[in-house]
């Protein structure tokens, strides 16, 4: 097969036509995608723009890779996690985009920290984040590249909340956009994305019977709600446990069981967590659960589940199915590892449906133009997605999907504009 460029480190390149194949499978769901993808060809609003990225290389990550080299772009895209590469896309963006791509699933954590590198080396003008790995490396051990960066975007939770805490201290050096917090990401990817795609990766992983199980939900944030929703219509009792006590009062009027951890751990039959904090599931939990209980993540990093303790408590490992370990501890109980701890529904499935990745990268692209416009006039912190793009995507999507919605009239409009008129007006 000919490769087009040299500059790559991927697991197989024969497996560009599969990929391909399965990227075009994605874009049939990605309509948004679609249309900005014929205006960023016509009006090429990135041209010359240097875009590093980190982020899961996934067939819906490899359609909006196309649209920013529609506009012009050049990219350089490297995995934002060990576990979470499609090792075809991976050699279809190589092989038929000519793109630089460094990312192979199951890659040792001295690769993932080098792919990290290989971007950088682009000389980015924006970055690309998904956990803010990125933009970490960027600041500390390539520092001199920081006057190039016009700005970047942040497409998680996690990497939100580390930005935040980044730009509190000062130590931020450039302006982000947190494309997790726009409405069209995290209403419908969060919540309906990974509800889908975790309850896909638990029982691929596991292929256990959810229905009659007690399942246990870590937070009851957006992600939280999504896998609680989808446990539930699977027939699981689900379980939220919650430390913010207005998300704790919704999870319980929304009708589920709310109780502490250490509670939970000693009834629950299915543990996921997705709240973006350590030692979501610790030792003295592991501690008080049942035989046979099944632990996944679907936080971004492998940080929720205390996996050092877990190591530290086992006296087997064992490798039973694909992605899925078992820890026998002392007293012979056997508790259940999927995805190594790891994100579970890119670890041991697709990730989320492309059909919601189309808003999501769609706010990506649309952020990536926005800040290259603005990003000499933003301050050094963390920023919304603008109101105006989130309604032109929502606004897109429902075109798409042949949904038509009431305007106002403009007696409306004006009525909505005055203060004045109030009972008997």
């Amino acid at each position: 097969m000919t490769v087009k460029t040299k500059n790559y480190d991927i697991a197989d390149i024969n497996l560009a036509d599969k990929g391909r194949f399965r990227m075009e499978w994605a874009a049939k769901e990605m309509p948004v995608l679609a249309l900005l993808e014929e205006r960023f060809k016509r009006e090429q609003p990135l041209k010359g723009v240097r875009i590093a990225a980190a982020m899961h290389v996934t067939t819906e990550t490899a359609n909006l890779m196309r649209v920013l080299l529609a506009g012009g772009a050049e990219a350089a895209l490297c995995a934002s996690n060990p576990l979470s590469t499609q090792d075809d896309v991976a050699a279809a963006l190589v092989v038929h985009y000519e793109m630089p791509v460094f990312a192979i699933k199951g890659e040792s954590n001295e690769q993932y920290h080098e792919h990290l590198q290989r971007v950088l080396d682009i000389k980015p003008h924006i970055t690309m984040d998904d956990g803010m790995d990125l933009v970490a490396t960027l600041h500390t051990s390539r520092a001199e590249l920081l006057d190039n960066v016009v700005g970047g975007t942040e497409e998680t939770t996690t990497g939100v909340i580390r930005l935040k805490a980044m730009a509190a201290q000062g130590a931020l050096k450039f302006p982000v956009i947190a494309v997790n917090d726009a409405m069209t990401k995290h209403f419908f990817d969060n919540r309906y994305g990974t509800g889908q795609s975790t309850i896909d990766g638990i029982i691929r992983a596991t292929n256990v019977l959810l229905a009659g199980k007690n399942f246990v939900v870590g937070g009851y944030g957006w992600c939280s709600k999504g896998i609680a929703m989808r446990a539930r219509g699977m027939g699981a009792n689900v379980i939220v446990t919650e430390v913010d006590p207005v998300r704790a009062l919704e999870a319980a009027m929304d009708g589920f069981r709310v109780m502490p951890m250490i509670e939970a751990a000693r009834i629950g039959d299915i543990f996921c967590t997705s709240t973006g904090d350590i030692n979501v599931i610790d030792r003295h939990h592991i501690e008080v659960m049942r035989d046979g209980a099944i632990l996944a993540n679907s936080g971004h990093f492998d940080v929720e589940i205390n996996m050092k303790a877990l190591r530290e408590m086992a006296v087997e490992i064992t490798r039973v199915r694909d992605f899925l370990d078992e820890y026998r501890l002392p007293d012979g109980r056997r508790v259940y590892v999927a995805g190594e701890g790891r994100l579970v529904n890119l670890a041991a499935a697709e990730g989320h449906p492309s059909a919601v990745m189309d808003m999501s990268f769609a706010n990506q692209a649309l952020s990536a133009e926005y800040i290259l416009k603005e990003g000499p006039n933003l301050e050094n912190k963390v920023y919304n997605v603008p109101e105006s793009i989130d309604r032109e995507i929502a606004a897109l999507k429902l075109s798409a999907m042949g949904i038509s919605i009431d305007t106002l009239t403009p007696e409306q409009e004006a009525y909505l504009n005055e203060w004045t008129l109030g009972t008997g007006h």
